[in-house]
């Protein structure tokens, strides 16, 4: 197992749009995420491919790069390492839900959710009802929708 270093355990996870949304009070999704995001135990868990989206973004608004920034830094949300043994999983699962398609971002996401034993995700992306947890259990999706 790849478990976190943080003192707290992660129970869940969190995707680049909840996280865009979290930082953007104009996003559709902000108030929704801020509730859901209140209402979990921290931190919360993401993958570094998720934080470059995130990143990218907000390419031209150096402001928000502050934003993710200090977010992390917090210890609200931690990027867990996906390494070389999940390269396979990862790949496996980008063509299991090639006709969502699912994305890297999100193969990373859910590799991590079967890795570390996490069924809630912070996200704002449907295609998570979708996927499915070691192929059977599905995803606690917040914000309800």
């Amino acid at each position: 197992m790849n478990k976190s270093t943080s003192a707290v355990q992660p129970v869940a996870l969190i995707d680049s749009g909840a996280m865009i949304a979290l930082l953007d009070d104009n996003d559709q999704w902000h108030d929704d995420c801020q509730e859901a995001f209140a209402s979990l135990r921290l931190p919360l868990a993401t993958t570094l491919a998720a934080l470059v989206e995130v990143f990218h973004r907000f390419t031209w608004k150096p402001y928000r790069h502050a934003q993710v920034w200090r977010i992390v830094r917090s210890g609200s949300i931690c990027v867990l390492r996906i390494d070389d043994n999940d390269w396979a999983e990862i790949e496996r699962l980008m063509l299991k839900y090639a006709d969502q398609p699912m994305d890297f971002a999100d193969a990373t996401l859910v590799r991590l959710a079967e890795r570390e034993g996490l069924t809630t995700i912070l996200t704002v992306d449907r295609d998570f009802e979708v996927y499915r947890i070691g192929g059977r259990k599905a995803f606690r999706v917040l914000p309800k929708r």
